[in-house]
């Protein structure tokens, strides 16, 4: 027994730190909502329940395939929606642009019984890219500077009221930095933990291990300089392990500079097949369950799946998606051009 011991310890250290979820070969794509939409923000409260923001006003929830549908108005003027978030008792949408309006959008669960304007903020350079929660109480909204900073605001009361951030506290951007309306996944949240990634003149990630309360700004070797390069999406699978995606929105195929991965909370980051696999992504999203190797990044030109954190690539359709949220292992949703789908990959 003793001659086996270390070996066997040996064993359960090498499994414990690989992937230990099935490896993915295939994805079955449903179709579960079409209309004539730009839809660029998801939100899965089940396997069978998906509430979405889009373009001209709309907003719904997809319960068992069946849309229920609203629009949203501001005086005469519809709005376009791309951030999308919820708590237990709410779902919250914010407009892209002038002026940004939030929404708090109550429901039983099946469908919406009120919905309440809980912030506004007028100004020509208002655009918002993204929100999120970090429990039922805490939330936090990004985009694109109004001054010399990232716009970023915060709920501490369940989504009631906002309050934004004074650049005081925040790191000054640089000329021409700002952050893609893409697919809802500029922020990533993992404990107390923030980070939010930006792209144009700078590709950068923003930092506060406090909720919002301090914040710090590291370097990535993403592709940037031109306003239409950077960070498209970011995702954490721990307070540790993050990738970040993107690449050169006019250069889909361009595969160089693209895509990174950090192992120290977001302080250094290292490129990913660099040169190879995927171009261009919009939204990248660990799968759940698979220690941080499994990724699926989705974008316009396809789906693509990585099971060692990166390194190889396969391209398991070519199917255009804007974004992708999971709800388990094996089962996401995605969302593009005029549709909302059901993603089963094997």
């Amino acid at each position: 027994m003793r001659i086996f011991l270390p070996v066997l310890g040996i064993i359960c250290l090498f499994s414990c730190t690989t992937n230990s979820s099935k490896e993915f070969t295939s994805v079955h794509i449903e179709t579960i909502f079409e209309d004539s939409l730009s839809i660029r923000a998801i939100e899965p409260m089940s396997t069978d329940q998906v509430w979405f923001a889009a373009n001209n006003g709309k907003i719904g929830l997809i319960d068992a395939k069946v849309p229920k549908l609203a629009n949203i108005s501001y005086g005469d003027s519809l709005l376009h929606f791309r951030a999308i978030a919820s708590t237990k008792d709410a779902v919250f949408v914010l407009s892209v642009a002038n002026p940004g309006v939030l929404y708090k959008i109550g429901h039983n669960g099946s469908e919406a019984t009120n919905i309440e304007e809980v912030y506004v903020e007028t100004g020509e350079k208002v655009f918002y890219d993204a929100m999120a929660f970090w429990n039922d109480k805490e939330g936090i909204a990004m985009g694109d500077p109004t001054s010399n900073c990232l716009s970023v605001i915060i709920t501490r009361d369940g989504g009631n009221t906002w309050n934004k951030l004074s650049c005081d506290v925040l790191p000054e951007v640089a000329p021409g930095e700002a952050a893609f309306a893409a697919s809802n996944s500029n922020i990533a949240l993992y404990g107390d933990h923030v980070w939010i990634v930006s792209g144009g003149k700078r590709a950068r990630v923003f930092y506060s291990a406090d909720k919002g309360e301090h914040w710090e700004v590291f370097n990535t070797p993403i592709l940037q300089g031109s306003a239409m390069t950077g960070i498209y999406s970011v995702d954490f699978y721990d307070d540790k392990l993050g990738v970040i995606f993107g690449g050169d929105w006019d250069k889909k195929e361009f595969n160089e500079g693209n895509k990174a991965i950090t192992t120290d909370g977001g302080k250094t980051w290292n490129l990913i097949s660099n040169g190879k696999g995927p171009g261009y992504r919009s939204s990248v999203r660990f799968v759940p369950n698979s220690n941080g190797y499994g990724i699926v990044a989705v974008g316009s030109p396809g789906i693509s799946y990585s099971s060692d954190r990166g390194e190889s690539w396969k391209e398991l359709s070519q199917e255009g998606f804007y974004a992708i949220e999971f709800v388990n292992d094996t089962l996401a949703f995605a969302s593009g051009r005029n549709r909302i789908s059901k993603l089963r990959f094997k």
